[in-house]
């Protein structure tokens, strides 16, 4: 499928205003936007009182349909900052078929001054905005946007949440009848939370009956300016007609919530234990890190230069939709780091090296948003590059390469993470409600939560030594920046890659060994690394001096990635391996079997591992997908998605199996 339009197409009237040109309609009042905004959606949602009574620790969902400029977000985090306790949380969950483009999206608020400390750091975040689910981080974590990128009847379906006031916005019914339907009505009640709210500008009558049937009760109320009436309701409940849908499998279910104290420990701080000490961090969670080595990011996450590199498919695969989620959360998160040192969007060129290759390359350019990636024929891609190519290939402007140990320390530095190094543990166990790590039998620290994010060495616990991971031992070589080598531009990538200097150093590799279990780094590794160098550019290798790279000479470094037989990283709660194959022994028979018995959960234990060479795209989101099972918020991608990364497949396949 061609994404043929994927921004908003704009005019701009003598007055700075924005009118769309797809539904010939404006996209706020002429008269007054931001009264129309507050008195249609705020008010009528009565959020002002409803964030004013939130408990300790509490958070607030709000569901709208149409992004638009942001306008509506905005006015809603302003007040939200204005009457709601300091430790309460607000999800703003939006749904945008075209996007407008930062540039558009900034010449559209800069006419509301007044919101500038709220439109300034949406601005600051709104990067890579692809389609799917993009979450955006604001407020230092109390402030979360998800966008959900895509056409409302298919992005909703994927959405889990509970949604506590809905904004129904969009093009007037007459302009976008597409938005206006009974089955966009019926995502709305499915997603309502018990006694949520529901405000639209228009009162058209059959909107009013078709909203009444989907289970909300709808009530005319006065307008404001020139709209004499608008809708207003409270959900009371799915109707007995509706049509049931599939409920979530026990075993994909949210476990029940920690009613102890918000206390974490995450064991493993590579990228996915930062990640993940971090999203429960800006939640309010006192999280203790604890590393069996003297330093963060000591193993697979100590790489000098990693690539966002993005292993994409044309067919909407699970590991696909997530690399996209995940490749816009860390582009975003990357932008508070320093570029140059710590990370560089200098693009990611992937040469179609071979036909098989570039064919693949063509699907994928078709499937997705040239802003994303588009192809370059060969004087284009070696243009960019900055060095000679025999090939054109897939280029990614706004990847890049990133010193993975940097943007480790970035996610610890929340005063709510306290790092533990020399901190080894051996196993965990819980007393009176609470995990304990320990080293033979010394208890290291305590909490409500646990969380195993130390690659395969997950496997030493009993909970999660079934997980099939597996270690892969991978090299890269560190070469010289030479004046000559330091024309290349982009990150360039075949079977291995090479980045562009950083700190006087080039970085290729990657070598992939499921053999070697030394971490000395050897001089067949390196050699392997200069072929993949030779095959991206004979070019290059000819500006590093061809002549002076001695494999038995060079320096690299040498780690072990960890990944899952199907490449998806394992991230969620973990359940009683025993009591699950007793609680699901049915499926073992009838694979179609749904067994109505609740998941035997380990009680505030969770994983995140698996990441394997995409550790860079996937871990950070991952942390954010482990922040909302625990804290029972929107999940950051589509339901699928996150079911695709749940330990628990594994656990059903191998009772599948058995038939």
């Amino acid at each position: 499928m061609t994404i043929e339009m994927p921004n908003a197409q704009l005019d701009w009237d003598d007055q700075g205003r924005p009118h769309s040109r797809l539904f010939d309609d404006v996209y706020f009042s002429d008269k007054s936007g931001l009264e129309e905004t507050r008195y249609v959606f705020i008010e009528q949602n009565a959020l002002r009182e409803r964030f004013a009574a939130l408990p300790a620790h509490g958070y607030f969902v709000v569901g709208e349909t149409g992004f638009g400029t942001g306008l509506n977000f905005l006015c809603t985090w302003q007040l939200f900052e204005e009457t709601a306790r300091p430790d309460a949380r607000l999800h703003f969950v939006s749904v945008e078929k075209y996007p407008l483009t930062r540039e558009d999206l900034q010449r559209a608020l800069s006419l509301w001054p007044e919101l500038a400390p709220y439109s300034e750091p949406l601005l600051a975040s709104y990067f890579a905005i692809h389609p799917g689910f993009q979450t955006l981080t604001l407020a230092n974590g109390r402030v979360t946007l998800t966008l959900l990128i895509g056409d409302v009847l298919e992005q909703l379906p994927q959405l889990d949440a509970r949604i506590d006031a809905w904004f129904l916005d969009g093009f007037a019914p007459a302009k976008n009848p597409a938005m206006w339907t009974p089955e966009l009505f019926a995502q709305l009640a499915r997603l309502a939370a018990p006694d949520a709210t529901i405000s639209t500008f228009t009162s058209t009558g059959w909107v009013r009956r078709a909203l009444n049937e989907a289970g909300f009760k709808m009530r005319r109320t006065p307008g404001i300016g020139h709209k004499w009436e608008i809708l207003r309701g409270v959900f009371l409940g799915m109707p007995e007609t509706a049509v049931a849908e599939p409920g979530v499998k026990p075993w994909f279910a949210r476990p029940p919530q920690i009613n102890g104290p918000r206390t974490a420990l995450v064991i493993g701080a590579g990228l996915s234990g930062c990640a993940s000490a971090n999203s429960l961090a800006k939640r309010g969670w006192q999280v203790t890190l604890l590393e069996r080595h003297e330093r963060l990011a000591k193993e697979a996450s100590g790489n000098p230069q990693g690539v966002l590199y993005l292993k994409l498919s044309a067919h909407g695969t699970a590991l696909s939709q997530m690399i996209v989620c995940g490749f816009g959360y860390t582009r975003r998160v990357l932008e508070h780091l320093q570029r140059g040192r710590d990370w560089d969007d200098c693009g990611v060129l992937q040469l179609g090296f071979n036909a098989k290759e570039a064919d693949r390359q063509a699907q994928l350019a078709a499937a997705f948003p040239a802003a994303l990636v588009h192809l370059l024929d060969q004087p284009q891609a070696q243009a960019l590059a900055g060095v000679e190519l025999a090939h054109g290939g897939l280029f990614y402007p706004e990847g890049g390469w990133v010193h993975p140990p940097a943007l480790c320390r970035f996610q610890t530095l929340h005063p709510n993470v306290k790092v533990l190094t020399h901190h080894d543990v051996l196993r965990i166990d819980k007393v009176d409600g609470q995990w304990r790590a320990l080293h033979d039998d010394r208890v290291l620290a305590t909490a409500s939560v646990v969380i195993l994010a130390g690659a395969a060495e997950v496997k030493r616990f009993p909970a999660s030594s079934g997980l099939p991971l597996k270690r892969i031992r991978g090299q890269i070589t560190q070469l010289i920046e030479t004046p000559r080598s330091a024309a290349l531009k982009t990150v360039v990538c075949a079977e291995g890659y090479v980045a562009p200097g950083r700190l006087g150093e080039h970085t290729v590799g990657a070598s992939f060994d499921f053999h070697n279990d030394d971490l000395t780094t050897t001089p067949e590794g390196h050699q392997g690394n200069l072929d993949l160098l030779q095959e991206i550019s004979p070019d290059l290798v000819q500006r590093l001096g061809k002549e002076h790279l001695d494999p038995e000479s060079l320096q690299g470094w040498a780690a072990f990635r960890c990944t899952s037989p199907d490449y998806l990283p394992i991230v969620g709660p973990l359940a009683e391996p025993d009591a699950f194959a007793q609680a699901y022994a049915v499926l073992g028979k009838d694979a179609r079997q749904v067994p109505d018995i609740p998941c035997p959960w380990y009680e505030g234990l969770y994983v995140n591992s698996g990441h394997g060479s995409r550790g860079l795209i996937t871990a950070p989101l991952s942390g954010e997908l482990l922040a909302a099972w625990i804290n029972d918020e929107p999940l950051p991608m589509p339901r699928a998605v996150a079911d695709a990364c749940h330990p628990n497949r594994f656990a059903v396949r191998a009772l599948v199996r058995r038939l």
